[in-house]
Order: C-alpha cells, then structure tokens, then sequence
C-alpha cells in the first residue's frame, strides 16, 4: 500500500528538467512563486467530484487532462498565459495503474502549456480533484466579465454542443448510435483549452468568459456583470461535428444550454472585427461572430431571419440542476 508522501513522490514529483517558474516547489509547506516583472497573477479554482463531473470509473488519463483543461480555460478566458498549479486529490484508494494514468493525462497537457505542478494535497476519500491555477498577464489587459460596451460584436471560439450530446447519448435521453457518442464525447472528456486565442485576445476584445455551464448561463454573467443586454442569432452558432446531423431543435438546445464546451465567448467592437480574425488565424482557433451587444437588459434570441426564438432553456447549476 502506498504512503500519502510515496504516492506524491512516485507519481507527482518530476525530474529537475520539468522545473518551470516556482522559486520553490513540491515538498515544503508553501511553493514560492515569483511572477515575471511587471505582470499580475491570475488565480483560479476549479473542483471536479465523482459522480457530478465526471462518471464513476472514468478514464483516469482522459480524467487528468480534464481535470487541468477546465482550469487553462480559466486563464484562457481572462487572456492570461499559464505558469504553475496546485493540485488537491481525495482518493478513495491509491492505486498504482490508476495514479499512473491520471498523473500521464495530467501532464501532457501540463507539459503543452508549460504548466508546473507546484504543490497541493492528497488524502484518503471520495474521489474529488481540485486544482488551483496560477497565471500571468500585464496590467490592464485582463478580457473581464464586467468589460462588454454597448455595440460590441459578440463571438463565439470553436464549435458548441457536442459535449452535451455525448452526455445525453450516455443517458440515453435521446436514440443515437454508438459511433456519434464516441465522437462527441472527445468533446467532453478531453476539452481543449483556448489559451492561444485569449492571450492573442488581450488589447482587442473587451470581455470574455469560458463556456463551461452553457452559453446562455454564461454569456448571461457577461451582460449581468457589464450592465448590458443582447441579441443572439442562434442559427449562426457553431455547432459541433457530431451535432451537426441532427435536428435543428436538438441542435438549438445543446449549443445554447448544454455546457462542458470550453469555448470561449466573448465581446469586441466592431471596428475590431479584422484584428480579431487575425489573433483566431494566429492563435490556428475558428472564430464565429454570433450577436451584439445593446442597452436594452435581458438576452433575446432570433433565427438566421431575425425573428425572435422563445426558447426556455436552463444552463447548469452545481445545486439545482439534476
């Protein structure tokens, strides 16, 4: 059986050559931490519990990734670059194929975006992941949610929807074969984080936010935090590969309210328009311009015509949805 500290030296503690920006890292009390000069620190947490984020017995490699994808998005949605992070695990048992395959995913995406496990804490108990992630961007250049200006252009990275289909596949709340639900589903296991697209972002758009409870739900913090509302043409959202062959009503719902995206939203002005076809061009990310942003408070939803939509949709929440 493995110790606490076995576990975290075996599996966790990487060769000198891996080092990146800590002062100070794993096996002291505190990591040290220095940030470049002249940049501020963004910090973000992100907590995935069995059973509600992710399915029991998933994939434990795929699960690594996840686990540190959800918090690149984070950074990626404040424009910020990414520099180290923590990681807090509760393990119901320390298995040695299991540690291996979750610490493997988790460090292949550490690795692609220079990342460094920094420290944190493991401990025996339901299985439950948090990791705390650390970034750095230059004052001022942080894409807000409080930052969206009255006749903004709102885009949209990527494609939307796919990682809700291959949850409601799993659920079986729709008939749908096997081969779509695999497809979609690299969606929702193995996110890709649009970190190059917000550091390419900063000093062109205003706000941003990562899609992670649906897009209605967190565009919906953008214009609640900016003191705005919009419109949203949703026949122009991107639909994923998998979504794309299926009926538009399906199609309408899993864009706009499915989550586990991680796309980003985002808001900039018109004029800005070709430099941010540059920075997506830059950055090798699609990026679809879907809505604008108005005085009037509340989201409205049309068609590709312009008329309005009453669709009665919910994005997720951690206490209320099922």
């Amino acid at each position: 059986m493995l110790s606490e500290f076995d576990l975290i030296a075996r599996y966790f503690t990487r060769p000198l050559q891996h080092a990146g920006r800590a002062v100070l890292g794993i096996g002291d009390d505190c990591a040290l931490l220095a940030p470049a000069p002249g940049m501020q620190l963004a910090v973000s947490s992100d907590m995935l519990v069995e059973g509600r984020h992710f399915f029991p017995q998933a994939d434990p490699a795929k699960l690594g990734h996840k686990s540190l994808a959800v918090n690149l998005s984070d950074l990626a949605a404040m424009g910020a670059r990414p520099v180290a992070f923590t990681l807090a695990l509760s393990l119901p048992e320390a298995r040695s194929e299991w540690l291996a395959a979750f610490s493997g995913g988790l460090f292949m995406l550490a690795d692609e975006h220079g990342c460094e496990l920094i420290g944190g804490d493991t401990t025996r108990g339901p299985l439950n992941i948090c990791i705390t992630i650390f970034g750095e961007l230059p004052p001022g250049q942080a894409l807000r949610r409080d930052a969206a200006r009255i006749g903004d252009d709102i885009w949209i990275s990527g494609t939307l929807g796919d990682a809700r289909l291959a949850l409601a596949g799993y659920r079986q709340e729709i008939v749908i074969d096997t081969a779509t639900i695999e497809a979609a589903a690299v969606r929702m296991h193995e996110p890709t984080p649009r970190v190059a697209l917000g550091i390419a972002l900063q000093g062109i758009a205003h706000a941003a936010i990562d899609i992670s409870d649906g897009l209605i739900g967190d565009l919906g913090h953008i214009l609640q935090r900016s003191n705005v509302g919009a419109t949203l043409n949703v026949d122009a959202l991107p639909a994923g590969s998998a979504l794309t062959r299926l009926p538009q009503e399906m199609r309408r719902r899993f864009m706009l309210a499915g989550g586990d995206d991680y796309e980003l939203c985002f808001t900039a002005p018109a004029s800005g328009r070709e430099a941010i076809l540059a920075a997506a061009h830059t950055a090798a990310i699609p990026v679809t311009r879907v809505g604008s942003i108005e005085a009037a408070a509340g989201l409205r939803l049309t068609d590709a015509g312009g008329a309005p939509l009453d669709l009665r949709l919910n994005s997720f929440d951690h206490f209320t949805s099922p």
